[in-house]
């Protein structure tokens, strides 16, 4: 019995200090793990296995290389690239309309029955008789030689028995002797185009096509620089508000314990311990949402750079606001000049008038005639069934032999060639030509006009970025300044806490304060790295190649 009340009550003081380390206490938690820039996704304890978090931190990746990476993957970039192709492709189509054109065909036809040309005629007299022209031949030179001659009956008789004995069935007659039970034809057809209006001018119209798509493709890469550098910039500025709310969030941790010293000193309310401890919670939230927020500006990177949602990628890059006076004193005037020269879309508006006034000359083409040059060989070829022919011997009209041609026989085939010219005009259309032409003269109209509003919006647009970046650079300043005046804040106020002259709820204050500058800062930041960013994409500036040089200096009002 001593043994088993030791056991139970060794099992007794094994869950009573069970429950003690497991009860909740008011004991300032763990400050959370810092996380680092290398990190991709929106769990917070990657950090704490650092071999994982180096396999799962991602290809490095600064904002030159997204840019390199989303010209060649980019899913809107290899759009318009298919509209260039296709364009190449119209460009051979048209000039196919004047190359020369060569068409072959064939055909066979099998004559079941021919009809007798002849019949209900006197010519068919001409066949009949049979052998009549033999007889007489065969007595005059009997009588030349002194020999006898035999009557027409007999004459046919000894000729039937002629054949009889070469093997030849005599034919019964009524045959048909112009028909051909098998016929071939093939044909060869050349034609060249000398003139035509049409053609011409769609080839012309398919090269100012491609030079319209390939203007296209240029602005939509200066486009997609501005695209990535944003997303990039956006991703940067996620990534700063996890430091943000991490910073925040150890604040709040310090002020809590802090506070619950002083509550346990007696010297401030529990009502303090319970304020902070709920401003701790709502900093780990904003530090979680941070974190996600982060997690879903990368996709929107992803995305726009065109590659898989699923690739790891490590921002190598920085929110910092370089050559702020970059710009500076460029002129309104001078910016706008640049625009009208290196914007790629302006350029695509002219290209788009002279397409059609193109298309319109394609219209006008339509009045004239088109002549081409044309050449015919053919081939035809009647072959009977019966290929076997009967030959009699030229000095006994009674001495019968066959004889059988092959299918190639030239006697079977018949070659023919002809050369020539057409002419193909249309004298009248119902006035169609016409209104065709009048919906062009529409369309040309229409195209320069938005040659002018383009021309509008690109002021505008120069004058609004321009704008937007002497503003971000203004509010950079004025944010700098702020933020130091929120961190000497907060020092002075955590100051006066330690030394009991001042409330948790002012240090509480000026931890926001601090937080909310270092955020409309960084905000600062990235607003003026994408107003230059759009600054550059307006005036048609490449990628990557400032050159503020270039402009006249003088300062925007």
């Amino acid at each position: 019995m001593r043994t088993s009340h030791s056991s139970l009550l060794a099992v007794g003081l094994a869950v009573c200090a069970c429950v003690v380390l497991l009860a909740p206490s008011a004991a300032p938690a763990q400050p959370i793990e810092p996380i680092r820039h290398s990190d991709t996704t929106a769990h917070p304890d990657t950090s704490r296995d650092q071999a994982s978090a180096r396999r799962r931190s991602g290809t490095p990746l600064s904002v030159t290389d997204a840019i390199q990476v989303a010209l060649e993957e980019s899913y809107s970039l290899r759009d318009v690239q298919l509209d260039v192709r296709n364009a190449d492709a119209r460009i051979q189509s048209a000039w196919g309309r004047l190359y020369p054109q060569l068409d072959a065909t064939g055909n066979y036809t099998r004559n079941i029955r021919t009809a007798n040309p002849f019949a209900g005629s006197d010519v068919t007299g001409l066949f009949a008789g049979g052998s009549a022209t033999d007889w007489v031949a065969f007595n005059e030179r009997a009588r030349l030689e002194d020999n006898r001659r035999i009557s027409f009956e007999e004459f046919q008789r000894r000729r039937r028995q002629g054949q009889r004995e070469a093997g030849i069935t005599p034919g019964g007659g009524g045959g048909n002797p112009f028909g051909v039970a098998n016929q071939f034809t093939g044909a060869l057809r050349l034609r060249q185009t000398l003139y035509n209006g049409q053609a011409i001018a769609a080839v012309q119209g398919a090269q100012t096509l491609k030079d319209l798509n390939q203007t296209a493709l240029d602005r939509q890469k200066r486009v997609l620089v501005n695209e990535v550098r944003q997303a990039y910039h956006d991703a940067l500025l996620a990534r700063a508000q996890i430091d943000v709310a991490r910073q925040g969030l150890q604040r709040a941790q310090e002020t809590f314990r802090e506070v619950s010293q002083q509550v346990s000193a007696g010297t401030v309310p529990k009502s303090e311990r319970l304020s902070a401890e709920v401003e701790r919670a709502n900093r780990e939230t904003q530090l979680v949402q941070a974190r996600s927020d982060y997690a879903s500006a990368l996709d929107g990177l992803k995305q726009t750079m065109g590659i898989d949602a699923d690739a790891a990628i490590q921002l190598t890059g920085d929110l910092e606001a370089d050559h702020r006076d970059q710009y500076a004193e460029v002129s309104v005037q001078s910016a706008v000049d640049r625009a009208l020269r290196n914007r790629s879309d302006l350029e695509r508006a002219r290209l788009n008038a002279e397409l059609q006034e193109v298309r319109k000359d394609t219209e006008q083409a339509r009045y004239f005639p088109t002549v081409a040059a044309v050449a015919n060989l053919s081939m035809s070829g009647r072959i009977p069934s019966d290929r076997t022919s009967v030959i009699s011997d030229p000095t006994d009209p009674f001495e019968f032999d066959t004889r059988t041609r092959g299918v190639f026989a030239d006697s079977y085939w018949n070659p023919s060639l002809s050369v020539g010219l057409e002419l193909s005009w249309n004298l009248f259309d119902g006035f169609q030509r016409r209104s065709s032409i009048q919906q062009q003269e529409v369309a040309v109209q229409r195209a320069e006009l938005q040659v002018s509003q383009l021309r509008q919006s690109v002021r505008i647009q120069v004058q609004r970025a321009l704008r937007n970046l002497e503003a971000a650079r203004q509010r950079i300043q004025s944010q700098s300044t702020n933020l130091e005046t929120a961190r000497t804040n907060y020092r002075f106020a955590q100051q006066r806490l330690g030394q009991g002259v001042s409330s948790p709820f002012r240090v509480r204050e000026a931890s926001r304060q601090l937080d909310q500058s270092r955020l409309n800062y960084l905000q600062a930041v990235r607003d003026y790295m994408n107003a230059k960013s759009a600054f550059e994409t307006a005036v048609g500036q490449p990628a990557g190649v400032p050159d503020a040089a270039s402009f006249e200096t003088a300062r925007l009002e």
